[in-house]
């Protein structure tokens, strides 16, 4: 056990608490001590033997430049509140509702040629000789009476939105910090040479931690608490824009984007529904750009000795690790904030030397979600093992290189559990680390592919957190896969009819009718239903959950319903009668609680098998297809029995017979084989004890576990 005690963990230290950094560094076994943002480390802990790394962001440390240089700050794209004209004119105050210490309006000649104003009633753009600005507001003449009018309008983002949130959550008292943006010339100039003064000023560095790199996930705050965060998109691209990008993109693509191709009525970019043409074109313009600035500051640190690691959360937007143009910024490591499975997938298979997970909770007094963690009422050891329930089932499938915590290390004190929980985890990390050194874990011959309009640009993750999408079919789905024994891959449409069905046992399609999950208007594609259609045919199976292949103006609202069976009922079939049906007993195991009642769902076919129903519909539907089968799911929520009901399921679908080796007969318990050193990796996430049978090349394990256990068990 003492070989595993040590290493591959980051610790948060602190000034002014060094014995208690010592102390944990040691409990935890950490190789290497950091710092966070708001705490240094003081002499004593830098020279106690750790590998050091050095929190910088890069873009906002900088007031004093900022308060200089105003035009180099970063802007985005806002939207007015709609006025009413109740007759000829009206005034529209641009920042009416936003928060007044986030944005300024860039009132300056070239920001203002990129402003709209927009008749919402009649979905058109007003004419630039009927407004004008003066005062933080458009006046509007000629309107149409009765007419909804708004304003889309540039504005600087003068509080960089992480030190905002830490500053009206955490209580951070320091001074607001501003952005900068590296397409400005000065910016970048000064950011270059900046870095070059900061590695030199800090020999004891031995990993420059970039807390990521240049644009923020998108976060728009209210100035009312009832709404405060107006909109949050964790994977948006909407605070990647100015009028020099915008000039820089007009002459590299030969069109001009204006204000509406951002605002979109109001709805913004959101990453959630399908990408216009010109915003495939923007994200990969953006792509490009972040690419080869970040290679250049990369550059720098390798030029001082010193190893380059980005945190994947923040200022990630434009660097995707799973793009094309990732690679080339020649990064030493990745590091992921986790609360899933799916991310920690993410960041196993991102192109870089070292992966590492920050785990959760955040060291902080209040978590994400506003409640409590070391804090009264918290309870951060509870918090630590469900976070780790999720996170260990996917790293049996695919390990990485370290793990860490950030935030302030001293709320600790008073809470000896977590203390213990963190040092258990750690401990169980390190075995499963070493298992993955000795070889891979055996994986079935399940080839699964996920279908979404992202692709492979954005595997396992969809757009954000898996606490923040709960609501999300896909990334539940997702979740699931994370743990599972099979071959995950994921396609676009555009991977779809170039072939990528030819190498899939299983392909699935989830989310609702219009998003980017489900597809949207890429299923008005004949070419696209046909060759899923193909693929069934000859053998292949499709799993539809939601709205899968939803969209208007076909026979069916599914575009696939003649594979699945059923459709949804959206007002189109208020005439039809729908097909009785009986239910029978499913083929496999059947975790009703993950499958949501879903409205308007209807059988469509004679020979449609509903095998779990509710309210008089079908929630959970089989359907045999030329050589192949359809599947639909109502609905898909995770949990452990409805991952053991995923799996069973693609067993079936696959011919499966046999138990594979890690196969359990308790669906709280899950398993992983490692062939190459004969060792069972068993997980209970159970909160009580339990017993289970395991499968196993050498013949069946029965094994006892405590709630919750990891058991290694040599057979």
């Amino acid at each position: 056990m003492d070989d595993y005690r040590r290493g591959g963990f980051t610790l948060p230290g602190e000034a002014g608490y060094e014995k208690l950094t010592l102390e944990l560094a040691e409990k935890w076994g950490a190789d290497v001590i950091r710092d966070s943002d708001g705490t240094r480390l003081s002499p004593e802990i830098v020279a106690a033997g750790y590998r050091i790394y050095s929190t910088i962001c890069i873009i906002r440390e900088h007031n004093a430049f900022a308060q200089a240089h105003p035009d180099a700050q970063q802007q985005c794209f806002l939207l007015s509140e709609a006025v009413l004209a109740e007759g000829d004119g009206i005034r529209i105050p641009l920042l009416k509702g936003y928060f007044d210490e986030q944005f300024e309006v860039n009132d300056s000649p070239e920001s203002i040629a990129y402003w709209q104003v927009w008749d919402r009633t009649a979905n058109k753009p007003v004419p630039r000789a009927q407004w004008t600005y003066a005062d933080g507001a458009v006046t509007v003449r000629g309107c149409e009476k009765w007419h909804r009018y708004t304003v889309s309008f540039l504005c600087w983002r003068v509080w960089e939105e992480i030190n905002m949130y830490n500053h009206t959550t955490n209580h951070w008292t320091s001074e607001h910090l501003r952005q900068l943006d590296p397409r400005h010339p000065l910016a970048w100039e000064y950011l270059r040479q900046w870095l070059r003064d900061w590695c030199e000023a800090n020999p004891q560095t031995d990993v420059v931690r970039l807390t990521s790199l240049f644009y923020n996930f998108v976060w728009i705050f209210g100035d009312d608490m009832r709404r405060r965060s107006r909109f949050v998109d964790w994977a948006s691209y909407d605070f990647t824009v100015s009028p020099a990008a915008l000039r820089a993109f007009e002459a590299e693509y030969g069109y001009a984007l204006t204000a509406e191709d951002f605002i979109n009525g109001g709805r913004l970019q959101a990453t959630h529904r399908p990408p216009t043409p010109a915003k495939r074109d923007w994200m990969d313009f953006i792509q490009r750009f972040v690419a080869e600035k970040a290679k250049a500051l990369v550059d720098i640190i390798h030029g001082y000795g010193k190893q380059a690691y980005v945190f994947y959360d923040d200022s990630w937007v434009g660097m995707e690790p799973s793009g094309k143009y990732f690679p080339s910024i020649g990064l030493d490591g990745l590091i992921k904030c986790v609360f899933s499975g799916f991310e920690c997938r993410l960041c196993a298979a991102a192109q870089v030397p070292v992966h590492e997970l920050r785990f959760h909770p955040y060291l902080f007094p209040v978590g994400l979600g506003g409640l409590p963690t070391f804090s009264e009422g918290g309870h951060p050891e509870r918090d630590a093992l469900a976070y780790w329930l999720h996170v260990r089932r996917a790293l049996a499938r695919q390990s990485v290189d370290r793990i860490g915590l950030g935030g302030y290390l001293h709320l600790t004190q008073g809470y000896p559990a977590f203390a213990d929980a963190v040092e258990r985890m750690a401990v169980e990390f390190r075995r499963i680390r070493a298992l993955h050194a000795h070889g891979a874990p055996a994986v079935l011959n399940i080839r699964v592919a996920v279908l979404h309009t992202w692709g492979s640009l954005r595997p396992w993750t969809l757009s954000g957190h898996f606490h923040e999408t709960d609501g999300n079919i896909l990334i539940h789905i997702n979740e699931a896969l994370s743990g599972l024994p099979v071959q995950v891959k994921f396609v676009s449409f555009e991977d779809v009819l170039a072939g990528a069905l030819r190498d899939a046992d299983v392909l699935i399609n989830a989310g609702l009718m219009g998003d980017a999950w489900s597809g949207g208007d890429a299923w008005k594609d004949p070419a696209l239903a046909a060759e899923v259609t193909r693929f069934v045919h000859e053998g292949g199976s499709f799993i539809g959950a939601g709205e899968p292949s939803a969209a208007e103006g076909g026979d069916t609202l599914l575009r696939l319903s003649h594979i699945l069976g059923v459709d949804v009922d959206k007002g189109q079939y208020a005439c039809h009668a729908p097909w009785a049906f009986e239910t029978e007993k499913a083929p496999f195991a059947v975790c009703g609680a993950a499958l949501a009642a879903r409205p308007g769902v209807r059988v469509t076919e004679p020979d449609t098998r509903v095998l779990l129903a509710g309210g008089g519909a079908p929630r959970l539907t089989l359907r045999a297809f030329g050589r192949g089968r359809g599947v639909y799911m109502s609905g898909f929520e995770y949990s452990p029995a409805a991952a053991r009901m995923l799996m069973e399921l693609l067993l079936f679908l696959t011919g499966s017979d046999a138990r594979p080796a890690g196969f359990s007969d308790h669906a709280m318990v899950e398993a992983a084989w490692f062939p190459a050193d004969s060792t069972l990796l068993v997980m209970n996430s159970a909160e009580e004890p339990v017993e289970a049978t395991i499968a196993c090349p050498k013949g069946d394990v029965r094994v006892r576990l405590a709630p919750l256990e990891t058991l290694f068990r040599k057979v």
